[in-house]
Order: structure tokens, then sequence, then C-alpha cells
């Protein structure tokens, strides 16, 4: 078990550069496999899955030199031998999106049966396994293995996704690139991390058009060109320690290149009474002295947070939101129209003193404004839910320990030094 121990009271200060964001970082490293030519990714986080990912890598028979101190990692995907065979990793959920290039090098890959990740509640392969056959894989199980094969290139095709699911849109952009012709995908998510790693697609030769968009069509592609690619600023951990900001009352200023992605985080930080200036590559929250939920003109509805695929509020943002929900003057409602398992944990505020109430598995309403205690929480395996956990101990004058942290070190390297550079008192002990 890993716990962070908090000393909370402080209010936090000073100036942050993110690390780069997971959900963008993983794919990217997935899609790799598709080329043989050699590529260099930079601004690169030394976390969890990119750690499995190398690992993988380098059994298959890949070279690939990390350099964590300069945050670099140079793949070249040529020395895989042809008689290669690939087991992959059954502790991230990333693993899914390797499939694809694995297909198109080695002609199989296997899968153990319950592929992990947070758990935020039922996560099919089901809508993966249909972009794997409509590009002409066949999928069988053998023992405790899902095993993929595919002989030869898939013809294009068209395919309408039930839901905006951000990883099973991306097996299709990847999945699409190995066939022959012109592919589209309707209803496509158009997070910011996809839009980035089409990015890195088109840097290596692709052709994608409709990036951002909820329709999009892509051109097989016979050739990879090297590539050097700088990953941009993670905008979740941006809005994190701009949530810290407000929790603590403190001021705190990130670096971001992308302020058009926030003017709905912008507006959801302004329903607990919090402002984010955007000005010369940086966000900034300078906390108001208290926080308040902000009534609606329409006085009857209950001010409300409501998080689905991108351009909502993410999912993943949700429970930085609960955060500030508790500590702000005022009752919320927080709609997690995703994940029917992501709001199980509002049990473990209570110990700090908080009042919360579960609607049902998607609707949560905190009751903000009481006066909060130190406590011991556990966290599940969620990575927001931990640091939410943290941003409440970091506002609250006292001791308190969150239980099975880990999952923050999957998203963010550094995450405790960092925030001890704003002058957190915040320690990891096993």
């Amino acid at each position: 078990m890993t716990a962070l121990y908090v000393r909370g009271g402080q209010k936090l200060q000073g100036k942050i550069e993110p690390s780069a964001n997971k959900n963008a970082v993983l794919p990217v490293l997935c899609a790799t496999l598709l080329s043989e030519a050699p590529i260099m990714l930079r601004n690169v986080p030394e976390i969890t899955d990119v750690t499995r990912i190398h690992a993988f890598f380098t059994d298959l028979g890949s070279t690939v030199e990390w350099d964590k101190d300069a945050h670099t990692l140079s793949i070249d995907h040529s020395t895989i031998p042809s008689s290669a065979q690939a087991k992959l990793p059954q502790a991230m959920r990333a693993s899914i999106m390797m499939i694809p290039g694995l297909l198109a090098r080695l002609g199989e890959a296997r899968l153990e049966h319950e592929v992990k990740g947070c758990t935020l509640g039922a996560r099919e392969i089901d809508p993966h396994v249909k972009v794997f056959e409509a590009f002409g894989a066949t999928v069988s199980y053998e023992g405790k293995d899902i095993v993929f094969s595919k002989k030869g290139k898939g013809e294009g095709t068209r395919m309408w996704l039930e839901y905006a699911s951000v990883t099973t849109t991306e097996n299709f952009i990847i999945s699409a690139l190995t066939a022959k012709g012109t592919s589209q995908i309707v209803n496509a998510a158009c997070e910011p991390h996809v839009q980035e790693m089409c990015t890195f697609l088109e840097q290596m030769g692709c052709t994608i058009r409709g990036k951002g968009t909820s329709m999009v069509s892509v051109d097989g592609c016979e050739n990879f060109k090297p590539v050097d690619y700088t990953f941009v600023e993670d905008f979740h951990e941006i809005a994190t320690f701009l949530a810290l900001a407000a929790v603590t009352g403190g001021d705190i200023a990130v670096r971001n290149t992308q302020p058009e992605d926030f003017m709905l985080i912008d507006r959801t930080f302004e329903k607990f009474g919090a402002h984010v200036e955007h000005k010369d590559g940086w966000s900034r929250l300078n906390a108001p002295e208290k926080l308040v939920v902000q009534q609606n003109f329409t006085s009857h509805i209950t001010t409300k947070v409501e998080a689905a695929p991108w351009p909502y509020i993410p999912a993943d943002l949700l429970p930085i939101f609960i955060a500030l929900g508790v500590r702000a003057d005022g009752p919320a409602m927080f709609w997690n129209k995703v994940y029917e398992g992501g709001l199980t944990w509002h049990t473990e505020l209570s110990l700090f003193g908080a009042h919360t109430l579960l609607c049902d598995p998607h609707r949560l309403i905190t009751f903000g404004g009481d006066k909060l205690r130190p406590a011991t929480v556990t966290s599940p395996y969620i990575i927001r839910v931990a640091i939410a956990m943290l941003m409440i101990a970091a506002s609250i004058d006292g001791e308190s320990t969150i239980l099975d942290a880990d999952p923050i070190r999957r998203a963010h390297p550094k995450f405790t030094d960092n925030i001890d550079m704003l002058g957190a008192d915040v320690k990891w002990v096993d």
C-alpha cells in the first residue's frame, strides 16, 4: 500500500511547468509500431504506463533509448524480428491500442481477457473488437488470452460509433492507416489528446481529415516519415494545479500554450467564484477570499457541472470540481454521464466532514461550506479521485493520510515535488 501524508492549511503559490498528457503519450507510443523510421519524442513524462510500454518494446526487439533527465524517448522499431511474439501488458488499458500496429507488423497479438485501468465501472472491449474485425482481423479466445490475427492489408471502411469513445476512435484511426483506401469514422471522439495523436501521425506523413470533429477520414499510409515530436502540456494537469490554487486560497500560474481548450473549463471555475486568467502562455488562478457556488439566473435549478465526452467538461476532471464543491458555500450537482462507477468514492468525503448526497450512480450533490477536519481516507484506483482527496486534505489545517494514492503516479510525474514547490507539505509513505 502506498499512502500520501498531507499536512494541510497552506495557501499554495508559485509557477508550474506541467507534464505532457498521459492520454496523448500512450496512444502515440502505440502508434509508433506502424513505422520502421526513427522516431524522437520529447517532453515524455516518467509515468508508470510509459515504463511498461518501454519494457514491452524492448522485449519485442525494438531499439529504445529513454533519457529520463532530458524527457526524451528515441524509438526504432526496424529491429523487431519477424519471429517476435506479442503478449501485451495486462496492467494498463492502453495495451489495446498496440494491436493495430502489431497486426500490421507480426500478424498476431495476444491480450489477457481482463484489461486493467482505472476502476470507473464497466469498460468493454467489444467496440475495439468490432474495429479490428472491420479491418479484416479475426478475434478468438485461447485459454485466458484473446487472440487477434490478420493476414495482409484490410480494406478501408466506414464506422458509426455508438458513443464517442476515445480509445475506440484512436484504434480506428491507427487501424485505418494500415488499410487500403480511405476510411471514415462517425461520432468520433475529439478530445485534445485525440487531436494530438492525429497531429503526430500527420507529422509522420499520414493524411487525416476532420481532426477535432465528430467525423474523421483517414487514408491508408504506405510510407511513414521519421519524426521529431514534442508533446504539449496536459490540460488535466493544468486544470488540477489551478484547482489547487482555488481550494487552498492560493495563487498559482501554470504554463499553458493552448488556452483555447479552456473556455468551458474557465466557466466551470467561475461557477465556484474562481477566475482564471490566460496571458503570455500562462494560466493563472488567484483564489477569491471564499469559494461560493454561484446562483443560476433560473434560481430554482441547482448549479451543476455536467461531464461527458469533449467538448463537455471531461469526466476525468469532475473529481477536482467536486473538491471545489465540498469547499464552496452552497449546493452543487455533479453529473458523470460517462462512468457509472465514477462517484462511489463520495463516502470517503464524509470522513473529512463533508456533506454529500449520491442521487444515483451518475449524479452527486455537494452541500459545501461545512467546517472540515483532517482524516484518513482511502482512494479507489482512479487518478484524479486520489488528487481530489489530496486537494481537500491540503485545504484543511492538520494532518491527513490518503491510502492507496498510487494512481497519481500513473499520470503525473513528480506531482508531489511540484506541489511541495508551491508550499504544500506532502510526502509518500509506503
